[in-house]
């Protein structure tokens, strides 16, 4: 990896555990709302909240066949909502958190939106968005089996939706754009999903480690307007099947032309899988980001890590 151009340092590292004692498991996106963040949990109906006080989970879809979590063991991973983005976001004026599946089966094309009310209560919408998924498979264009969608970044009036990529499987990583308020429109059922536009299709070749493409797993937009990709080598053969993760990074990218590519340090002797990434402040020469790592273990707690990333 070339990594002139980016540092990173990991500040700090926590275990996510909720309030009832449960291991927030499967992370895999995190946006700010209120005095906290909102951390996705791409095999469960609810999300964490991360707050000062405390991690509080909250309901943000109905069962599932019965089911509020999924997994291989249990023969119900085909069940899974699968939410891998958060993005911020407005609705009805007020600050919001849009939540979006992967699109990678036909259950995992729903977007939620988690707003606050006046007394500061989170309130949940959901919507089906299964035409417009259909639209950006086509926009990018790849088969509705091969669409994996894992991050998105906001570019103020706009969404770049990330379509994380499979060198092995001829899909590359790419981003198309979404108007927000269109978008969020549709979640509340104001608008037709098939009607949001969809534009662009920007590839990221982010090259390979030990034989393993690089693929994105989010992304955050800098003041400047580049953007900050994590990434991750996952030997796995298609948009459903995990496989084991050979390395991860953090990529700079400059419009489709990638500036630099750098390791992110591995903690506890493994390697980091970062599937969400929020910025918590940037200057010229310095981004602090949040992160979110999937153990890809349902009985282990993810884990959100404080990074600091020198932009030379």
């Amino acid at each position: 990896m070339h990594s002139d151009g980016v540092r990173v340092t990991v500040d700090d590292v926590r275990e996510l555990t909720a309030d009832d004692g449960s291991p927030v498991t499967a992370a895999s996106a995190v946006a700010p709302l209120g005095d906290g963040w909102l951390v996705t949990q791409d095999d469960a109906t609810s999300v964490a909240w991360v707050r000062p006080g405390g991690v509080h989970l909250l309901r943000v879809l109905a069962p599932v066949e019965g089911h509020d979590r999924f997994g291989e063991a249990a023969g119900t991973k085909h069940l899974k909502p699968d939410l891998e983005v958060a993005c911020p976001a407005e609705a009805d004026g007020a600050p919001a958190v849009l939540l979006l599946g992967s699109g990678s089966t036909p259950r995992r094309m729903r977007g939620v939106l988690v707003s606050l009310d006046a007394g500061g209560r989170p309130v949940v919408r959901a919507g089906e968005l299964g035409p417009l998924y259909e639209r950006v498979a086509d926009q990018l264009g790849v088969t509705p089996d091969r669409l994996n969608l894992e991050g998105a970044s906001r570019h103020g009036e706009r969404l770049r939706w990330f379509q994380r990529g499979n060198v092995a499987a001829g899909v590359p990583s790419a981003g198309v754009d979404v108007p927000l308020a269109e978008l969020v429109a549709a979640v509340l059922g104001r608008a037709d999903p098939a009607t949001v536009p969809v534009t662009g299709a920007h590839g990221y070749d982010l090259g390979e480690v030990s034989g393993v493409g690089l693929a994105v797993t989010d992304a955050v937009a800098l003041p400047d307007g580049r953007l900050l990709l994590s990434a991750a080598a996952e030997d796995t053969p298609d948009a459903v099947d995990d496989g084991p993760v050979v390395a991860s990074a953090l990529v700079l990218v400059d419009g489709s032309t990638v500036l630099a590519v750098a390791a992110l340090p591995e903690v506890g002797g493994r390697v980091t899988k970062v599937e969400g990434l929020a910025l918590r402040s940037s200057g010229d020469e310095e981004a602090h980001l949040l992160a979110v790592v999937d153990a890809d273990d349902p009985t282990t707690s993810s884990t959100l890590l404080e990074l600091r990333v020198a932009l030379d």
